[in-house]
């Protein structure tokens, strides 16, 4: 399989990682690699400080620039085809495939990400929002920094409509509801935290809507679910279904009552579950005028057509 080009990472050292040696700040930032690996990094002259070669012991200062250049990496295979949904001078919508990264992140992904693909289309295109790895549906890229500046500000100020298509666990008592369930950081046995359902959390808002009830086929009850998002906290559809006592079919991270599963090793990122972003509507920075963006969902996420 074909490698990557590689990747040169620069961070700017803060307040948290003054005081630190080099060879224990990576090893704690960039856990996959290991100790041992960066120290052999380091010595091949891979990790700088401040553009000069550095020493595993060399303590680190608030405001130096830490560089460090990672070799050419074969990345896990991904669905790498984004089919357009629109396209105009100012934006650009595609269609996220389920299992491909938005964006690069925990040291596996690189190339192999939407972010990438639709960049090879337009190298000027900035992502707006982001979609889980294993969620497929909308993506909405901006083309200039205006336009960038002007959709940021319609999504802040939640102008911007967003609903989700999802495949939950159990058949809900009622046709409609409301999930408002702050969202929080709660203890993991591996990451230290994540997001999950907490009293004290961010406040987060969910209407979610019944489309279709299925049981009696041979496998466990599940429910065909719209949900359309006021809010847009990390995980919020899979976390709010979790509470409200319907797991999404598939998840193996999140419970019900919204918090991670006893004992779970699972992460964030891990596949399983089904969530499509269906669409989403936003005033046009260019005229205003209403954009309707919609994404067709796979199969599994689609009703049944009735007698």
């Amino acid at each position: 399989m074909e490698k990557n080009h590689g990747h040169t990472y620069r961070e700017r050292i803060d307040a948290g990682g003054a005081g630190r040696a080099v060879l224990a700040h990576l090893s704690a930032r960039f856990e996959r690699a290991g100790p041992e690996e960066w120290r052999d990094r380091i010595a091949l002259g891979q990790v700088r400080l401040d553009d000069a070669p550095t020493a595993a012991e060399a303590l680190l200062r608030a405001g130096q620039w830490l560089t460090w250049s990672r070799p050419p990496w074969v990345e896990p295979p991904v669905p790498l085809d984004a089919a357009v949904l629109h396209e105009d001078a100012l934006l650009l919508a595609v269609a996220k495939p389920r299992g491909l990264p938005t964006m690069p992140g925990g040291g596996l992904y690189l190339e192999h990400t939407l972010l990438a693909v639709v960049r090879r289309r337009a190298p000027e295109a900035s992502p707006m929002h982001r979609l889980g790895r294993d969620t497929s549906g909308v993506v909405l890229f901006a083309r200039t920094t205006e336009a960038a500046r002007i959709v940021q500000a319609a999504f802040r100020d939640r102008r911007v409509r967003k609903v989700y298509r999802a495949l939950c666990t159990g058949l809900p008592a009622r046709d409609a509801f409301p999930v408002d369930a702050p969202i929080g950081e709660v203890s993991h046995p591996l990451l230290g935290t994540v997001h999950a359902a907490a009293a004290g959390g961010r406040r987060a808002s969910s209407q979610v809507r019944v489309l279709e009830r299925r049981s009696g086929e041979g496998a466990p009850s599940c429910a065909l679910v719209e949900v359309e998002i006021e809010t847009g906290r990390p995980h919020q559809i899979r976390i709010h279904l979790a509470h409200a006592g319907h797991p999404l079919v598939g998840d193996p991270l999140y419970g019900a009552g919204g918090t991670p599963l006893p004992g779970t090793r699972a992460l964030p990122g891990d596949p399983g579950y089904r969530l499509h972003a269906l669409r989403l509507e936003l005033d046009h920075p260019l005229d205003g005028s209403r954009l309707v963006i919609e994404c067709a969902p796979p199969p599994v996420l689609r009703e049944r057509a009735r007698a």
